[in-house]
């Protein structure tokens, strides 16, 4: 109990001591630092040494107070009065303490280090970052919270990936306790969040190949795959996102979480699975789904091979995704209003249209994703699908399932158009060709570089140097938002037509040897391989370019002049800032912005804007309960006679 009380008056100690620091450089960091430590309390007393279950029953402790907030009404002050009341009951509760894995503390300063580094490139915040963050600030500033409040609209509906704002509301929570405008928690939580994505990383790997060293071998991978290779700071530049969060953060979290129910079968270790499965489907839906297609094939391929159920992986699945259904069947009702879900002919035409050379169309009934998607990912993603073969010499242990069965689960997916057209009137084409980034890609690289060192001993190691410089030259990755070519097709096709003969033959061959692979020899190939991946990305370490950002001058105005919750009209580009800029609403967004459910209708909207900005109907704003106007001159040159709250000769505050 001294350990747990220890734990509990440290954080708080730290967060009172940060908070006497500037807002702003080293005092920004370690104020959202002591922040995020404050919120992770809960799961720390619950988990022990365990990062993925400190996280998980963080998340659930997190979701049981603002599931209570919003039936209230009330503010994220209740939010915290009963997170703390979760804290102290914690203290004083049996507790899992599950020893930490070993390197694990080596392995979060490491990422301590990297945060530090990504801190440079975090850059203003933009694009999909100001949706979310438009959400965060109505959370922190709102009195009377409720699931509707934190939309774009006053009068708009839920969105269904982000209906229950749980990763939104740890991030205002973040900025409520750090004491930071929430602008500055979404631009830099995601080097504070950097240790706890190694961590979960790291175990992940050790539980799949039940060794550190490999574990280490996985995070090198996973860095170089997600946070090198595109540069600018890769994925990890926007960890704090819930798209990247599920992904990075929770998907590996609810692996080793589920590995270690494999293990040790029991409540105790399904529990915290359980709250990660509920997390997931409730931060990014689509991507609960994604992480178990890869587990789903683990346990396919682990029957057919042992040709022997096992009770563990029964209790695992069945933990994972019983809270996952249960979110869906709550979310099903709002989806079912998308036009996106069973979508029709035109629906359909529209989307292969703006995703163009991503997919593969034989007809509006038939069409895949393109094999260079998948390969698109850079060295780590190519060798990877070039080595998913070699796991037939680990079918038998728990990684050579996993990448097998995952890899082919998700590969079946996206090159079988008549599994892809389905899976995509399921969860729609804008997301469904996202499931290709779930292909195990980092244990597929360990495990093949494991099987090569067993095979070439110490001569594995310049040969993966020499490979890692080649492929890294040859198909350094595609990572814009437009397809350019992306990667190498025939990676692909190694990947899934080998990897399907490996699994026939795993299963047929009983005899067929097993390898034992050689950790921190394959874990120093590993890491020599994606050096000139690391060379490339830190070689471009820069911020990303961003669009415009509205002027200080008029973001205190909507701030100070504006009613929180008032209704503001704009322009298209200008509303997106208006609503991460101020706890305020508007009248329409863009439509790749919106969710296209019924009560939204995003291109009606957008389409009245147009008419506003054209004919200057004072009667499209007050239609939308509009009290406030801000025109930019250079979209159009209406000015209205009305009166004039600020202006700075571009941009003008009207009060209507």
């Amino acid at each position: 109990m001294r350990t747990r009380l220890g734990i509990a008056a440290g954080a708080l100690v730290l967060l009172v001591l940060a908070r006497l620091l500037p807002g702003h450089g080293v005092g920004l960091y370690l104020r959202l630092a002591a922040a995020t430590a404050v919120l992770l309390v809960p799961g720390a007393l619950i988990a022990g040494g365990n990062g993925s279950a400190m996280l998980a029953w963080s998340l659930g402790a997190l979701f049981a107070a603002m599931a209570v907030t919003f039936a209230v009404h009330g503010s994220l002050t209740l939010a915290l009065v009963i997170l703390a009341a979760i804290a102290v009951a914690a203290v004083f509760v049996p507790h899992e303490n599950a020893p930490p894995v070993p390197w694990a503390w080596a392995v979060a300063l490491a990422g301590v280090a990297f945060g530090v580094v990504l801190w440079r490139v975090s850059g203003p915040v933009d694009g999909d970052a100001l949706f979310h963050l438009a959400r965060v600030r109505k959370l922190e500033a709102f009195g009377s919270l409720s699931l509707h409040r934190v939309g774009e609209f006053r009068d708009g509906g839920l969105h269904p990936g982000y209906a229950f704002p749980l990763w939104h509301a740890f991030l205002a929570l973040v900025s409520r306790l750090a004491g930071v405008d929430p602008g500055d928690a979404v631009r830099h939580e995601s080097s504070v969040l950097c240790p706890v994505a190694f961590v979960v990383v790291f175990e992940a790997g050790t539980a799949a190949f039940r060794r550190a060293s490999l574990g280490l071998a996985v995070l090198v991978a996973e860095v170089g795959l997600l946070g090198l290779a595109p540069g600018h700071g890769g994925s990890f530049r926007s960890l704090d996102l819930p798209a990247t969060t599920a992904r990075l953060l929770l998907g590996f979290a609810a692996l080793g979480l589920f590995f270690r129910v494999l293990d040790s079968p029991g409540w105790r270790t399904a529990l915290p699975l359980a709250w990660m499965g509920l997390a997931l489907a409730l931060v990014h839906p689509t991507y609960a789904l994604f992480v178990l297609i890869p587990l789903l094939g683990f346990a396919a391929v682990s029957v057919l091979v042992s040709r022997r159920a096992s009770w563990g992986l029964g209790i695992a699945l069945a933990a994972f995704t019983a809270p996952m259904l249960l979110a869906y069947a709550w979310l099903y009702p709002v989806v079912k209003q998308t036009a996106s879900h069973n979508p029709s002919l035109a629906e359909v035409a529209r989307a292969l249209k703006k995703y163009g050379n991503q997919i593969d169309v034989y007809s509006l009934h038939s069409y895949r994703l393109a094999p260079e998607v998948i390969a698109r990912s850079g060295t780590v993603a190519v060798a990877g699908l070039a080595l998913i073969p070699l796991a037939a010499f680990g079918a038998r242990r728990r990684w050579g399932a996993f990448v097998l069965g995952g890899s082919l689960a998700v590969l079946a997916l996206m090159l079988t158009s008549q599994l892809f057209v389905p899976f995509s009137d399921l969860v729609s084409l804008s997301q469904s060709r996202r499931a290709a980034g779930f292909i195990p890609f980092a244990f597929a690289f360990v495990g093949g570089v494991g099987v090569l060192a067993a095979w070439l001993r110490w001569a594995v190691l310049p040969v993966a140097l020499a490979a890692g410089v080649v492929l890294e030259r040859k198909y350094p990755g595609d990572f814009g938002y437009v397809l350019h070519g992306g990667g190498p097709s025939w990676a692909v096709w190694i990947g899934a037509a080998g990897g399907a003969v490996a699994l026939l033959v795993a299963i047929l061959w009983r005899g067929l040897p097993e390898v034992t692979l050689r950790g921190r020899l394959a874990a120093g190939a590993a890491a020599l391989f994606v050096l000139p991946v690391a060379v490339h990305g830190f070689a471009n370490w820069t911020p990303p370019k961003t669009g415009k950002a509205l002027p200080a001058g008029l973001v205190s105005a909507l701030r100070t002049k504006v009613p929180k919750g008032a209704v503001v009209f704009s322009d298209l580009d200008t509303s997106y800032r208006i609503g991460a800029a101020a706890p305020l609403y508007v009248a329409a967004n863009p439509p790749a912005h919106v969710a296209d459910v019924k009560a939204n209708h995003p291109y009606r909207r957008a389409a009245d804007v147009a008419t506003f900005l054209r004919t200057g109907s004072l009667a499209i704003p007050r239609r939308y309960g509009a009290g406030w106007l801000v025109i930019d001159r250079k979209v159009t040159r209406l000015r209205p006679n009305q009166p004039v709250v600020w202006t700075n000769g571009r941009y003008t505050l009207y009060r209507l």
